[in-house]
């Protein structure tokens, strides 16, 4: 019995000895005081790829034709009422990247040696993973919302310690819109978004993420740059959406209908066909 205690004994010590040094090995002194703290974009206004432009048709996006045309159909719907394609407010679908970044809702970033995770409260809380532990491209990537990032720390300035994250992110699926105006992307998900997340040199509370997308709706990568600051708050509101439990809003088929106050669906837009009840015993009039 105490050889066996001393073997347990051993073994203690040995995990506590790696877990000590492994956290050693993680020089938080070396990265950008990012973790702790709540970040808010810093544009006025409606969230939006390009926070420099005015939303919809002033984000001036390099659409095809046949992209115009599908974002053309979305204003109008939206004018006449409708949800368009923006598919996150609607049916509590996540805006999916790059929309994520948008800044919708408070922000906060997490940085471990091999993985950065920026967590954001919008419909449901959602969160990116960018790995930044060395590895390639996996052969296969299951499709999500937010993509599949690899990231990597750079020392640009040579100084010891690393300033900037640059980042590619692959593997989508959709439907997802750059914003809530409904500018789209396109069907086959094959958008490529790099980043570079970065402090201002000249405000160092002041965080940049410098974006660049190339996606097969673009006639060309289109870049923006987008701003957030720290939450001066010692102890910042984290503010919880649960867009499923709130909403009002119900799909059924292909169109989207409203729960009204007395719990009948309403329509959501002019000349709205009623749902399909062929399946449903008719009450005779």
């Amino acid at each position: 019995m105490r050889y066996r205690r001393s073997i347990g004994a051993l073994a203690l010590a040995a995990c506590l000895c790696w877990s000590s040094a492994g956290a050693r090995a993680f020089d938080d002194n070396k990265y950008p005081d990012l973790s702790g703290g709540q970040w808010l974009r810093t544009d006025v206004g409606t969230p939006r790829y390009d926070p420099s432009k005015p939303a919809g048709r002033g984000q001036q996006a390099p659409l095809t034709p046949e992209y115009q045309a599908i974002f053309e159909a979305s204003l109008a719907d939206q004018a006449n009422g409708g949800q368009g394609n923006w598919q996150s407010g609607a049916r509590c679908l996540p805006p999916g990247m790059p929309a994520t970044m948008n800044g919708y809702n408070s922000m906060e970033i997490v940085v471990l040696p091999e993985v950065t995770y920026i967590m954001v409260e919008h419909d449901l809380p959602i969160h990116r993973r960018i790995f930044t532990d060395g590895r390639d491209w996996p052969n296969e990537i299951e499709p999500t919302y937010q993509g599949y990032s690899i990231g990597r720390w750079l020392d640009t300035a040579g100084s010891g310690r690393y300033d900037v994250l640059e980042v590619e992110t692959r593997g989508f699926k959709g439907t997802r819109s750059l914003d809530n105006s409904g500018l789209p992307l396109h069907a086959d998900n094959q958008s490529v978004i790099k980043e570079r997340i970065y402090f201002d040199k000249s405000d160092p509370k002041l965080l940049h993420d410098e974006m660049t997308m190339t996606d097969h709706a673009l006639t060309r990568p289109w870049s923006a740059l987008k701003s957030y600051r720290r939450n001066p708050a010692p102890q910042p509101i984290w503010r919880e959406e649960n867009c499923p439990g709130v909403t009002l809003l119900t799909m059924i088929g292909n169109e989207l209908y409203m729960k009204g106050a007395d719990g009948k669906l309403l329509p959501t837009r002019k000349d709205q066909p009623p749902p399909d009840l062929r399946y449903f015993n008719q009450a005779q009039r």
